[in-house]
């Protein structure tokens, strides 16, 4: 349907624009200006019912991004990382990949599809030409410019087409939060995973070397001896997640040496368990020096005191090293008697 098959008392009023004005080629100006066609008028601005499934149209897009946003944010919590599917012919590929990628591109496309089909079949398409003007608007100018963007805000029905309007709005303020879910990935947040360790009262002292429980006879005085809990083995998929929390090292110490109360109180016959992370950066610990019961982190040389409640007495650790309180059990095997009482590893007191 066009404009020649409607009645003229049907047509909209023509708006008072200026098409150009025609020109008449010379000698002096062979490429005269021939000025704009006539406009044609759209479906939409004769039948309203085309309007109407125009409108439909578009908030039906809108609708769909927000659909798509909702499976993006879903497939991101839904679908397992390493999950995957066959798609002939790619092979086998990233399910949550997969998933990501459709969803966020469905939801970008619609909101583009509708916004261009509501400009090409509801909006104004009058062609205005305008004169060129020097960049500095003068007073009329701007005043021209602010009746334009009325007269296009009001062409644009957006005040009277409240379907689009809501659903366009509703999509444009869901479609964010995709980004916002990808936050996740920072990681998962930590809870009170920080505070505890897979030591608890009952867990015997297992030897690294040896993955046999320890007795006091193992532990001799100078010694140092690395420790797991019991139940922690390698072939755990935790493992290492759980051993960089609950790695122990083991000195046995004279307790007329040992200068902290609670540090005694804590050991058993002068065997002292503290964890082997460094409080500066997690470096494992492994240097220790017997005569002065002094333990060396080799990566930035944090210096503990075994002797004196591993407090720092040099570099850039700026915390002692939790202890753990052993005891033995009826079986003559150490024992833990709890967990640690303060987070192990670094700058726990600067993240929690």
């Amino acid at each position: 349907m066009s404009s020649q098959d409607i009645p003229e008392e049907n047509l909209p009023a023509e708006q008072d624009h200026a098409h150009g004005a025609v020109g008449v080629a010379d000698e002096k100006n062979p490429f005269a200006d021939p000025g704009l066609p006539p406009h044609e008028h759209r479906v939409q601005d004769i039948d309203e019912r085309a309007a109407k499934r125009s409108e439909r149209a578009v908030a039906f897009l809108f609708t769909l991004s927000m659909l798509a946003t909702v499976g993006f944010i879903a497939s991101y919590v839904a679908i397992p990382h390493d999950k995957s599917v066959f798609i002939f012919p790619l092979g086998h590929i990233s399910a949550l990949n997969l998933a990501l990628g459709l969803t966020l591109g469905a939801a970008l496309f619609c909101i583009g599809a509708g916004a261009v089909h509501w400009a090409r079949t509801l909006m104004s398409d009058v062609e205005i030409a305008d004169e060129r003007h020097a960049i500095e608007a003068a007073p009329e100018v701007k005043a021209k410019v602010m009746a334009d963007f009325r007269d296009g805000a009001r062409e644009s029905a957006l005040g009277r087409r409240k379907l689009i309007r809501n659903t366009m709005f509703g999509a444009l303020a869901l479609f964010p939060l995709s980004g916002v879910v990808l936050l996740r990935d920072l990681g998962p947040l930590p809870e009170d995973k920080l505070r505890h360790t897979r030591w608890a009262k009952g867990k015997l002292l297992v030897n690294m070397n040896t993955n046999e429980p320890l007795r006091p006879s193992d532990v001799a005085v100078g010694s140092l001896t690395f420790a797991k809990p019991e139940g922690l083995e390698e072939e755990d998929h935790d493992f290492q997640t759980e051993i960089a929390k609950a790695a122990l090292m083991i000195v046995r110490i004279q307790p007329d040496n040992i200068k902290d109360k609670r540090e005694l109180e804590w050991s058993h016959e002068g065997i002292v368990a503290y964890s082997k992370i460094c409080t500066h950066v997690g470096c494992p610990i492994s240097l220790y020096e017997q005569q002065t019961h002094h333990v060396l982190c080799p990566c930035h040389q944090s210096t503990f005191d075994l002797s004196d409640g591993a407090r720092v007495i040099f570099g850039p650790a700026g915390h002692a090293l939790p202890q753990l309180r052993i005891g033995v059990n009826d079986e003559g095997y150490l024992e833990a008697l709890g967990d640690f009482e303060e987070p192990v590893g670094p700058a726990f007191w600067e993240r929690g």
